[in-house]
């Protein structure tokens, strides 16, 4: 697991729901075949209302066209980020695009516990509405072992809340391997 993670922010809004992560039209791509999972990197966001984005006037989508991967490194969101339904194909597409971690006010359990589970990034709670403090494209800093943010476009912190025992999973890579590490479930072989 990496505990530095600098780069690019991407801001959205409030209430971000699974189906603007990724559109339900665009989940009958297969996660197992490589060449079909890299659209849901390409997809990934495609859902989210401009006034979501946090875009300015003529900025770039999250994906950029043609692309599978996106630009950005780390999301910055408000309250209750992956609501609507469970399905763990959003915390997934994120990964595919690039995300390595989301900090955001609040999250939906159910989004969070995908995300945790399946390794697919590290979810941070900011203890502050960081929506207003951070622009799309500035460049961050998140050290996750301090639960510190930095603005480096603006060379401000803010601190997050700590990961408390699902750390221990994040590092591990997902719940299974933490299962494993723990003697919960056999080695796989």
């Amino acid at each position: 697991m990496q505990t530095v993670i600098e780069g690019l922010a991407y801001v959205l809004g409030d209430n971000i729901d699974t189906d603007q992560i990724i559109p339900a039209e665009h989940l009958v791509y297969s996660l197992t075949d490589p060449e079909e999972k890299k659209n849901y990197g390409r997809y990934a966001l495609s859902g989210v209302p401009a006034a979501n984005a946090g875009l300015p006037e003529g900025g770039k989508p999250f994906v950029d066209e043609g692309q599978c991967a996106s630009n950005y490194k780390i999301i910055i969101g408000g309250k209750n980020f992956g609501c609507g339904s469970s399905r763990e194909h959003a915390p997934a597409c994120l990964e595919i695009a690039g995300i390595q971690a989301v900090v955001a006010e609040s999250y939906a359990r159910i989004f969070y516990r995908n995300s945790v589970d399946g390794g697919f990034f590290t979810p941070l709670e900011s203890q502050t509405l960081l929506t207003d403090e951070i622009k799309t494209g500035d460049s961050v800093k998140l050290d996750i072992e301090r639960s510190l943010l930095t603005n480096l476009s603006t060379n401000k912190s803010y601190p997050l809340n700590p990961l408390g025992d699902v750390l221990e999973i994040i590092q591990a890579g997902n719940i299974f391997e933490y299962a494993r590490k723990n003697g919960l479930i056999p080695q796989s072989g």
